[in-house]
């Protein structure tokens, strides 16, 4: 699709900012259709720090953009998606193979004005991302679950080492680990 394309589809939010993101760079697309009814895009990059994603935030609160999209590649979305939400804008996080199909985008840019036409467009459906609280939660939660497995596993280390000593617990008690061991 060129830029010539974009304004085939019909738009159904406006403004909108598609956002390539990368470990130590975002480039941001902004789509803005002025009160004339022309189209005006504005790109910027921005850095992967945090001072940075702070800059992006308040540079899209300026533009009070109906959608702001990011690809879900890896973990780079985390950091910007917080920032975006933090300041109180809507952002939709898309599948990365739904719209990186299309040949001819090869740049940060490319990436970042194509997702903004698919978004103005409605054509991303976005996955799914936790509440904040629930995502501040997470790495408690599998934190804990690592830990219960690595005692589960010291639990049957020690077993065995009993049972080839000789030492038959099972025989004498229906629980070897009983939970105020634990």
């Amino acid at each position: 699709m060129t830029k010539g394309d974009a304004t085939e589809l019909v738009p159904i939010h406006e403004p909108v900012i598609g956002l390539d993101v990368h470990q130590a760079q975002i480039t941001a697309c902004a789509i803005i259709e002025e009160a004339g009814g022309a189209t005006r895009i504005e790109q910027r990059p921005f850095g992967g720090f945090k001072r940075d994603r702070r800059e992006l935030a308040a540079w899209a609160a300026t533009l009070r953009p109906d959608e702001v999209v990011i690809e879900s590649t890896g973990i780079h979305w985390k950091s910007p998606h917080a920032a975006l939400e933090g300041a109180g804008i809507r952002v939709t996080v898309v599948n990365a193979r739904h719209v990186k199909q299309v040949p001819g985008r090869r740049t940060d840019i490319g990436d970042a004005q194509w997702l903004a036409t698919l978004a103005r467009a409605g054509l991303l459906r976005g996955s799914f991302v936790p509440p904040a609280k629930l995502r501040e939660l997470r790495p408690i939660a599998r934190q804990r679950q690592k830990l219960v497995g690595l005692l589960q596993s010291e639990k049957n280390r020690l077993h065995k080492v009993l049972t080839d000593a000789g030492v038959r617990l099972g025989v004498v008690v229906s629980d070897i680990h009983p939970r105020f061991l634990c």
